[in-house]
């Protein structure tokens, strides 16, 4: 009937990895496999029914986001501080945590609901090297504190997301942009912002190509 409420999204299955996912996700994950398998339950279920993840994205949860994310991992030096900024359903900020206990993680997220899913599924999953913070990237510089990282995914274009990602590195240290094919493009349109920030150096790498059937782009900018 015209003006009904669209039903709410419901809960579904954690999809299993295939063969080569779960080869990468054993690499990656190690003996916290279980716990990025109990992530993706988290994503299939309260995810989807809180909104934090579309009910269409279940089938490819592993390798489109899950692994796409974790494999980042091979960029962050040891024991790095990391800031994961608009922190959403924890990719790649949870992704990263789960692959790296080394690491320290803050996530920042602005909005509440999300915060309050990301802070149930840090409690749950029993991460201790992993805090939430709800608060807007630009207005979280004295809370986050020293962080050597800053990570970030479908945030922003790259000449927005710099204005929000770079003032948290006080000036050294490098940001990891996790995005798609126009990532060389969204560089030359940023040109004149990096050069603002004091960017020593921006590239495009790509990260887990020996592990994963599509291979994350990453734009990395160094200060």
């Amino acid at each position: 009937m015209a003006g009904d409420p669209r039903p709410s999204p419901t809960a579904q299955e954690p999809p299993l990895p295939d063969p080569q996912e779960r080869l990468a996700a054993e690499r990656l994950f190690g003996d916290r496999l279980a716990l990025a398998e109990r992530y993706v339950a988290h994503l299939a279920s309260s995810g989807i029914v809180r909104g934090l993840i579309g009910p269409r994205e279940v089938p490819r949860l592993w390798s489109r986001h899950v692994l796409n994310c974790a494999v980042v991992e091979e960029l962050l030096p040891p024991d790095a501080r990391v800031a994961d900024v608009g922190s959403g359903a924890g990719l790649p900020g949870l992704c990263l945590a789960l692959a790296r206990p080394d690491l320290r993680l803050t996530l920042i997220e602005p909005l509440e609901r999300r915060v309050q899913w990301l802070d149930e599924v840090v409690a749950d999953l029993g991460l201790t090297n992993v805090r939430v913070l709800r608060a807007r990237a630009e207005q979280a510089k004295d809370e986050v504190g020293e962080v050597d990282v800053v990570t970030a995914r479908a945030v922003s274009a790259l000449v927005g997301l710099l204005d929000i990602t770079l003032p948290l590195l006080r000036g050294t240290g490098e940001l990891l942009a996790l995005k798609g094919r126009s990532a060389a493009q969204e560089i030359e349109k940023a040109q004149k912002k990096l050069a603002r920030h004091g960017a020593r150096s921006t590239e495009v790498l790509t990260v887990g190509d020996a592990l994963l059937a599509e291979p994350t782009t990453v734009v990395r900018v160094r200060l």
